[in-house]
């Protein structure tokens, strides 16, 4: 089967890789009908995530239909129409029971990371009773891509840790597809004010097109002066870091009010400055995490009834056999206008 492999920091290829096989009984394989890219993989890529040793398929989302389940699978028949869970989860261990499935003692975020992942025609899916999901009748198989990885994410790291509020204040600082996804989920809240942050102008447009009520533009000035002249001096209820890098999670220290959150969602490959000389006074909180998935199936029916549509979120469409200018798309957001690019068979 073809398959974009990752052959170590700076380098992939589209390849011919074995077709996966049922290893546990639990198991189920998987025909990949959509996939798209992560930010992930991009790190990935980079280098910045030691836990992904090359040679590794990527890719944690998608959509496809079921080829071979193993004799332990119960919930599901080949097939099946199923949305894939970036987050595999046995729902029996300690982690899971505390529905941090993110941890699962044999799973969490495994693959396109230390298993192989979903920019293939075909994935082993462990755990498949607890770690796929039923696609609902006359739901948009595209729309339903972004509820792999990047709605959950944006809304469990982001919107529920970040403790978003009616009438509250929040900053999110980076307009790509998680930050856009926080944008989106963030509005189940009704918060008074949105500000988006971020050095894109189309970006930034886009934001406004999805809500934002007020954008500021890195490269146009000192962004927290900005942020602190929207908001009267007060600072943001809410800072959700959605890049991950040093400098804007430090952004997020600095635009901050006093009793505030910092919901950190990207990932970050090198140290970034935590400033207790200022804030260990200020009734802070930090929060980190990685997506446990909780809330896919809230977000499963609001996708379903129309309250919602992640298919807005792409803009760009390849085949696998084109991956590779897929990745440079991703990878060229700024010149590109890419937000999350569709690959199909």
């Amino acid at each position: 089967m073809k398959a974009l492999v990752y052959q170590g920091p700076g380098k992939k290829a589209l390849d011919e890789r074995p077709m996966p096989q049922l290893v546990a009984p639990t198991d189920a394989v998987v025909s990949v009908t959509k996939t798209t890219i992560c930010g992930t993989d991009l790190h990935i890529l980079k280098g910045d995530v030691p836990t992904c040793v090359p040679p590794r398929i990527l890719g944690h989302e998608g959509v496809g239909i079921i080829e071979r389940i193993g004799s332990g699978v119960t919930q599901f028949r080949p097939g099946d129409h199923v949305l894939i869970s970036c987050i595999t989860s046995c729902g029996k261990c300690e982690y899971c029971r505390r529905a941090m499935y993110s941890h699962c003692a044999t799973g969490g975020w495994i693959l396109g990371n230390a298993i192989e992942g979903t920019q293939a025609e075909y994935v082993r899916i462990p755990h498949a009773d607890t770690s796929l999901y039923p696609v609902p009748p006359g739901t948009d198989e595209e729309a339903l891509v972004m509820l792999s990885d990047i709605l959950p994410t944006g809304f469990e790291c982001g919107v529920l840790n970040g403790k978003v509020q009616p009438g509250s204040t929040v900053a999110i600082v980076g307009s790509g597809p998680i930050g856009l996804a926080a944008l989106l989920t963030a509005q189940f809240y009704s918060p008074a004010r949105i500000i988006m942050v971020d050095i894109n102008e189309n970006r930034l447009a886009v934001a406004k097109r999805f809500g934002a009520t007020d954008t500021v533009h890195v490269a146009a000035g000192e962004a927290s002066s900005q942020v602190m002249k929207l908001t009267n001096g007060r600072g943001v209820d809410t800072a959700i870091e959605a890049v991950g890098v040093p400098a804007t999670f430090i952004l997020c220290e600095d635009i901050v009010a006093p009793g505030g959150v910092i919901a950190n969602v990207g990932v970050h490959g090198v140290k970034a400055d935590l400033h207790l000389e200022r804030l260990w006074s200020q009734n802070i909180s930090i929060t980190t995490r990685l997506v446990d998935t909780v809330t896919t199936p809230l977000l499963l029916k609001t996708v379903q009834s129309g309250k919602i549509d992640p298919k807005r979120l792409i803009t760009h469409r390849f085949t696998l056999d084109h991956i590779l200018d897929a990745y440079e798309t991703f990878a060229d957001a700024a010149n590109t206008g890419a937000l999350k690019v569709l690959i199909a068979p």
